[in-house]
């Protein structure tokens, strides 16, 4: 079943909370603003690749509008694709870990709970931790404040007292209602202090034309969208790597899309943006996550997470997705 959009008069609407400060902003920021996202799409036009959508199935994607993203991008994307979206208990990032084999990485080789949490994300609970270094703190400013608060995604917390009160994690999955085929499963993520975006994104598993081995793809729409192909790494001690630091064209990384025309994309591979994700159990039997980004070969962020079975789904937040679905999977 499709879910209800929140309205925007809804005084518990976290989207209506989160972009409010928007709507108070001055002339002189949002004209900033109104530059920078200006800047990037120009970017995107003057110097990406026009390429043909028939002939790059592995970019395919939905792409976001100008304004707000946040949680309403589900919606938008079931209603224009006439896809249902169900929240259900003990939905996956990846709906089998191993479609992820291939000449180069074996999944066996990986530690059974990383599996499990893949395959099951939805029952897990996430606590995190932050660090921004001293050289990416402005840029990471100039980007958040300017543009992801504006279309409240990819809101990446500057301060460590922004993740305090934790993190929220809901997995929906947009289903064909015919065929009951699974289209998109997405995974958005929340500061419970703010309610804002953090990852509002589309994961699957894509071969890329360059990797020998398949790798996981997500989407972020934004004004356009951002897809992030990681490769996947089985490390000796059994843990689990993701790697976007491809170097050419159609290999892993980072490539930024906008509409060209019906039949055409534009599209930029960003070969100096990096994520580095290492997922591995500790000593204490506990699953952790390590998440580095950087530019320029320079450190943005690191971001920490600890995951654990959580006891009961997070049904509120749930709700604010898809309550008929919710509903379903009780």
């Amino acid at each position: 079943m499709s879910s209800t959009p929140s309205r925007p008069g809804d005084k518990k609407s976290p989207d209506s909370a989160a972009q409010a400060p928007a709507r108070k902003r001055s002339w002189f920021y949002n004209l900033v603003a109104f530059f920078l996202e200006g800047g990037i799409q120009a970017w995107i036009h003057l110097t990406g690749k026009r390429i043909a959508k028939k002939d790059a199935p592995w970019l395919s994607c939905p792409l976001g509008k100008s304004g707000p993203i946040g949680t309403a991008i589900y919606e938008r994307i079931a209603r224009d694709e006439h896809l249902e979206i169900l929240a259900a208990p003990d939905a996956g990032l990846i709906s089998d870990f191993d479609a992820l084999r291939g000449p180069s990485f074996d999944p066996s080789a990986i530690h059974p709970a990383i599996r499990q949490f893949y395959e099951h994300a939805a029952q897990y609970h996430l606590e995190v931790w932050t660090e921004v270094s001293l050289r990416g703190r402005f840029f990471l400013w100039l980007l958040v404040e300017f543009i992801s608060r504006r279309m409240d995604q990819l809101n990446f917390p500057i301060s460590s007292l922004e993740v305090s009160r934790g993190m929220s994690s809901v997995v929906v999955q947009l289903i064909e209602p015919a065929s009951g085929r699974l289209v998109y499963t997405g995974w958005l993520r929340r500061l419970k202090s703010s309610g804002l975006v953090i990852y509002a994104g589309l994961y699957s598993i894509e071969r890329v034309p360059a990797e020998p081995d398949p790798c996981v793809k997500v989407t972020f729409p934004c004004n356009g969208s951002a897809n992030v192909y990681l490769r996947p790494i089985a490390h000796p001690d059994g843990s689990f790597g993701l790697d976007s630091s491809g170097a050419a064209w159609g290999r892993s990384g980072f490539y930024r899309l906008a509409a060209s025309g019906n039949e055409h994309w534009r599209v930029r591979y960003v070969r100096t943006l990096h994520e580095l994700f290492h997922v591995y159990v500790d000593d204490e039997n506990v699953l952790r996550v390590d998440h580095t980004v950087s530019f320029l070969g320079m450190t943005i962020i690191r971001l920490h997470y600890k995951m654990s079975l959580s006891g009961a789904n997070t049904t509120e937040e749930h709700a604010t997705i898809a309550p008929a679905a919710v509903d379903r999977a009780r």
